[in-house]
């Protein structure tokens, strides 16, 4: 089987397309195993967020292309859906978007600027190697290959 990446690679090119038709575009595809069954997440979005029709949409065409093209040669279950108003942050144009809002996370190792593993804060930088957040304390960097999980804060 192909490695994980590679499967997302292809799909995100195969998704791409199917998503512009369909007046969406892609925001993140994910390959995982979970037990025995894997999953492919293939998450869209829009200005004013994605509807099930959207979802409903871009799931029956893109299943089309995925039976013809098969990028995955194993069983799995293909879910199209929005990445959620706490949407978790992975790629570079995800930062992008996200300057100026609040995102909190977890780190793989504690930093002793933080005297912890979680953050929170208000996105204001990020380049290859760190992201950088306006906290209470003051301006914080943090190295990106420590970070385990950043996602937006939902607040109402």
């Amino acid at each position: 089987m192909a490695k994980a990446s590679e499967i997302e690679k292809r799909v995100e090119e195969l998704l791409t397309p199917v998503a512009a038709e369909h007046g969406v575009r892609v925001y993140d595809v994910e390959f995982v195993k979970e037990g025995p069954d894997y999953t492919l997440n293939c998450y869209i979005d829009k200005d004013g967020g994605v509807n099930i029709g959207d979802c409903e949409a871009v799931s029956r065409h893109l299943s089309d292309i995925l039976d013809e093209k098969d990028p995955v040669n194993v069983p799995y279950t293909l879910v199209v859906s929005s990445p959620g108003l706490g949407r978790t942050l992975t790629r570079d144009r995800h930062f992008a978007a996200s300057i100026g809002e609040k995102v909190e996370g977890t780190l793989f190792r504690k930093d002793e600027t933080l005297g912890g593993k979680t953050f929170e804060g208000v996105l204001k930088a990020f380049d290859a190697g760190t992201v950088t957040l306006e906290t209470d304390g003051g301006e914080l960097t943090l190295d990106r290959r420590n970070i385990s999980r950043i996602s937006l804060v939902v607040e109402f």
